[in-house]
């Protein structure tokens, strides 16, 4: 695992890391999921699950922990949950601090078995993000039937918006329905004092991308205080 963090600008803090998988040596989450077969998915879910927590742990996280599900190797939402329990237990993981974030990387058909599982993740107390919101599976229509804690912005949307006008209409236009249906938001992919700084002046305090720490293997990166401090500043 690598872990990268989401600041929240309203405090000063990290609120969250995100747990990204990585192969043994580094390798990118890309190579390691595109050796993951059908047949796999749901072992390799519960393994990124068990690992993510303990490593967390390990490295002494105090801030809440995000990690990636694959929608489709939920087959039955309490039944899955149970080595996520029982690893967080074991480590004294309290389950507030767990998020859950839906991954786009795969077509979900079935929207109502989708929609089960963020209703009973609700009913068990995790926070449910639907993450690269804008962008492949993750569209607008899933919030027809989801109701999410957050959205994470994808950087398709976040890529020099500083600038932008376009990418400023369309952010503005789903901060305004996302307070509206009192939903948090998330910015994906910042990557500039430019980007960071439109973006909190728009309200939209939570960012994650390499303007603040690019991801650190098998470690929790260092923040300059001063990258937050400058966004803040402008």
């Amino acid at each position: 695992m690598a872990f990268q963090p989401i600041v929240d600008l309203s405090t000063g803090s990290v609120f969250a890391h995100e747990a990204l998988v990585r192969g043994i040596n580094g390798e990118s989450a890309w190579s390691i999921l595109s050796q993951v077969t059908a047949n796999e998915l749901y072992a390799f879910d519960q393994a990124c699950r068990v690992r993510a927590i303990e490593m967390a742990s390990q490295l002494g996280m105090t801030s809440k922990l995000s990690i990636n599900f694959l929608p489709n190797a939920v087959y039955e939402p309490r039944a899955c949950i149970r080595a996520t329990l029982k690893v967080a237990e074991r480590v004294g993981w309290s389950l507030n601090n767990l998020i859950f974030e839906i991954t786009e990387n795969e077509h979900v058909a079935d929207r109502d078995h989708l929609r089960h599982i963020v209703e009973e993740y609700h009913e068990m107390g995790f926070t449910v993000a639907l993450d690269d919101f804008g962008t492949g599976h993750a569209n607008l229509d899933l919030l027809t039937v989801l109701t999410p804690h957050h959205l994470k912005l994808d950087r398709v949307l976040i890529s020099g918006i500083g600038q932008d006008v376009r990418r400023q209409h369309l952010v503005r236009h789903i901060a305004l329905m996302a307070a509206s249906l009192e939903i948090g938001l998330v910015a994906e992919g910042v990557e500039t004092l430019e980007e960071a700084s439109w973006l909190y002046r728009q309200g939209i305090m939570r960012h994650q991308g390499y303007y603040y720490a690019r991801p650190a293997f098998e470690a929790l990166p260092d923040i300059d205080p001063s990258c937050m401090a400058a966004v803040t500043a402008l």
